[in-house]
């Protein structure tokens, strides 16, 4: 079970927000790069990397930041990054700067064609993100539920070769008020390729509900607010996952 440290960045600084609201952001370090390396030093096998400035203009914004993260700590572990990335010569330029994997939101739903591109020109460093609510996808920021069904979608990008899916919960993100097991395993059930839950992780007993749903294919969690403030131990999470459900 990965469980994934996320640095969300805005303005250049490391930041949280509840429910994906910019103006409701907490500023944790004014060096994202220090936090990376910190993560590092604790366990993480990966981080999850959000451009939040990026995701609302619709191409990357923190790049000065992305690039010190991976001055850090790229060669140790995997890295990836969500938010803004639209086109194929941002992906290009992610991977050459040393980024492992890209995570394609709001441009896989509006458009598909671009993702197919994407899974071809880059295999295996393709991962979406499909953010939900009540079964919904939604875009922009999370500003807009649209029509499609998570479960549909995500078969059609596993079609397409995505390397995994992030589910987010976004009703539950920044909340602390516990991950939905539930529709991340009916997500995962019905795909052959990983599924990673986001949104919502709260404390030690939520890792332990993710490994007992791990063989289902939910392989890893994003960590967020939790990790930041203290209501969870990143390194006893860790421990956790290693040994397996206790």
């Amino acid at each position: 079970m990965l469980i994934i440290p996320a640095i969300d960045l805005k303005d250049g600084q490391c930041v949280r927000l509840k429910q994906g609201l910019m103006e409701d952001a907490t500023v944790f370090s004014d060096s994202p790069a220090t936090m990376a390396r910190h993560w590092v030093t604790q366990g993480a096998r990966r981080l999850h990397l959000v451009d939040l400035n990026g995701a609302f203009a619709g191409k990357p914004k923190n790049e000065s930041a992305i690039k010190a993260i991976l001055r850090e700590v790229g060669d140790d572990i995997p890295v990836q990054l969500g938010g803004g990335i639209r086109d194929l010569d941002t992906i290009e330029r992610c991977l050459d700067d040393g980024l492992t994997y890209v995570i394609i939101g709001t441009a896989a739903v509006k458009n598909p064609g671009f993702l197919h591109d994407a899974c071809t020109a880059f295999p295996g460093h393709i991962i979406v993100g499909l953010d939900a609510k009540d079964g919904k996808v939604a875009t922009d920021g999370w500003s807009k539920l649209t029509g499609h069904d998570v479960v549909d979608l995500g078969k059609k990008f596993e079609d397409y070769g995505v390397e995994s899916i992030i589910y987010t919960d976004i009703g539950r993100d920044g909340m602390l008020s516990g991950i939905n097991i539930e529709a991340t395993v009916r997500l995962a059930q019905a795909l052959t390729i990983p599924v990673i839950a986001s949104g919502g992780l709260s404390n030690i007993d939520d890792i332990r509900q993710l490994l007992a749903v791990e063989s289902e294919g939910v392989v890893g969690t994003i960590a967020g607010r939790a990790i930041y403030d203290g209501s969870l131990d990143f390194k006893a999470a860790q421990e956790v996952a290693a040994a397996g459900r206790r």
